[in-house]
């Protein structure tokens, strides 16, 4: 695993960054979940010269709020296609080599046959194929802080772990 040349990191949001449950309130909202220390390592990646994109399938006014709040620049929401999305980034200035992509789910499989991406982690409530293409699980669930622990595993790797 190549974690020691990543230099941008592709998340999925529902089922990574939160627990995958889509709730819905009677007035028509819906509403998720999102773990603070994720945000804080996800900061913690862009401070240490990692470049972070967020490519989901669905559209959601809270990850665009969430992905403001962080910084986080690219960001495509309501992707039908991961891989042309993760194209269109690229072409937007993301980086085009050595990526690391996180996902859940069978259509984030797209990310990890991609050819700028040398690493796919994916969560160990994650879809039994998305596990057995991944080349790291992580041991926390999405929605519980997995991209705490990529950030600790990819900065380690850097010899950029500040802690």
């Amino acid at each position: 695993m190549n974690l020691e040349k990543v230099s941008g990191i592709i998340f999925d949001v529902d089922g990574v960054l939160t627990d995958g449950r889509i709730i819905y309130t009677d007035d028509g909202h819906e509403l998720k979940q999102f773990h603070v220390q994720d945000g804080a390592s996800l900061k913690l990646l862009m401070e240490h010269g990692i470049d972070i994109a967020i490519i989901t399938g669905r559209r959601s006014p809270m990850v665009a709020r969430r992905t403001r709040e962080l910084g986080i620049k690219h960001v495509i929401q309501g992707a039908s296609s991961k891989s042309a999305a993760l194209e269109s980034l690229i072409e937007q200035g993301f980086p085009g080599s050595n990526l690391a992509a996180v996902g859940d789910d069978i259509q984030d499989l797209q990310l990890a046959d991609h050819a700028g991406v040398s690493v796919f982690i994916s969560v160990p409530n994650g879809h039994p194929e998305a596990i057995k293409r991944a080349d790291m699980v992580t041991k926390r669930p999405g929605g519980e802080g997995v991209a705490v622990e990529i950030a600790q595993a990819v900065l380690m790797a850097q010899d950029k772990w500040p802690f």
